[in-house]
């Protein structure tokens, strides 16, 4: 668990990203020091203005500190989710944004899916040949799904594979967790 002071950062750090990517200005720089935001961890940035998905980016991997890769991610989300494309957020819409991120434990890979994972304790990534597709931990509770839903729409609405690729012993299903910090 991140400290308060950490989590205050990071939303500090992705508000006032996506604040000025979205009023076409440049992103703002930071010199963090803190330890535990330099710390190598994944990171997802979910963008929403009452109630509705207005972007959402990550990455598993880092390839930086984490105050970095939340910057780098609330950029993405704010201007490059393919999802919005032409419709990307407004100015006039950042009064309404609601930034929740979520930081991301390593990928551990399973080989049951029925068994092993537990919704709303754990995110998925789902991934076969060159397609994949994942969902944050908090998908499952918002949707109410099943285990089998949860598995079978990341499959066919992230991944583009059918429903039940997740069964298929070439699919690789991977869990990971997440420290879900979001604006009061």
């Amino acid at each position: 668990m991140l400290s308060d002071n950490a989590r205050k950062t990071l939303l500090d750090i992705a508000r006032r990203t996506v604040d000025a990517v979205v009023r076409g200005e440049p992103a703002p720089e930071f010199d963090i020091q803190d330890p535990e935001l330099c710390a190598r961890q994944g990171a997802f940035v979910t963008l929403r203005t009452h109630g509705n998905l207005r972007g959402c980016i990550g990455r598993f991997v880092a390839e930086g500190p984490l105050w970095q890769i939340v910057r780098e991610m609330a950029v993405s989300s704010a201007r490059e989710d393919p999802r919005f494309f032409g419709m990307q957020l407004r100015p006039e819409e950042l009064s309404d944004l609601h930034i929740e991120i979520s930081v991301l434990s390593p990928l551990r890979r399973i080989r049951d899916p029925m068994e092993e994972v537990e919704l709303g304790k754990h995110g998925i990534y789902i991934k076969q040949g060159f397609s994949s597709g994942c969902f944050l931990p908090q998908v499952a509770t918002e949707t109410g799904w099943t285990k089998e839903q949860f598995l079978s729409h990341c499959c066919a609405g992230k991944a583009g594979l059918p429903p039940q690729a997740w069964k298929d012993p070439r699919t690789e299903v991977s869990v990971f967790t997440a420290e879900i910090i979001e604006e009061a």
